[in-house]
């Protein structure tokens, strides 16, 4: 959240995808579900921006969470695997998003939308696999499978 709020960041240069996709890799599918749903709901809370457009990325991100721990059952997390789930998911949360917003709660022509989606995915596809290759597998290794991050052996040491 904090990357997402850091002034002058490039649109969609963020790294949302590439923190949900190692943590489904070990806590399932409810805790992945909500930690992409919290994640966009609570930046929304916090930046003043809530709206209708809130609960439709919400569960969008929220959904991908989900298909996330899906996906990294049958393959194993890996740097190629958080890249190729982190395009698809990107496009595809792009898609939902972006070309139903505008068009079913604004007005806007479907056209439009897609023309201007294309640039703003396009952004969105390059920081996610930065933060792919570089957030997720360190976040995988340091933190998602850190024994000593572990609950119990946090409060044991308290």
């Amino acid at each position: 959240m904090v990357i997402r709020l850091i002034p002058g960041r490039p649109a969609n240069f963020e790294p949302m995808l590439a923190t949900v996709m190692p943590y489904s890799t070990r806590y399932g599918k409810f805790a992945s579900f909500f930690f992409g749903f919290l994640g966009i709901f609570v930046f929304d809370l916090v930046s003043g921006q809530v709206g209708v457009w809130t609960l439709v990325t919400a569960v969008s991100y929220g959904l991908l969470g989900l298909v996330a721990v899906y996906f990294f059952t049958k393959y194993p997390p890996s740097t190629r695997n958080f890249v190729t789930f982190g395009i698809a998911g990107t496009v595809l949360y792009d898609a939902v998003t972006g070309l139903s917003i505008g068009p079913l709660f604004y007005g806007q022509p479907f056209m439009e939308a897609l023309v201007g989606q294309v640039p703003f995915t396009l952004m969105h596809v390059l920081g996610t696999v930065v933060f792919a290759v570089v957030l997720s597998p360190a976040l995988l290794r340091f933190i998602v499978k850190n024994e000593k991050l572990e609950t119990k052996k946090v409060f044991a040491l308290a």
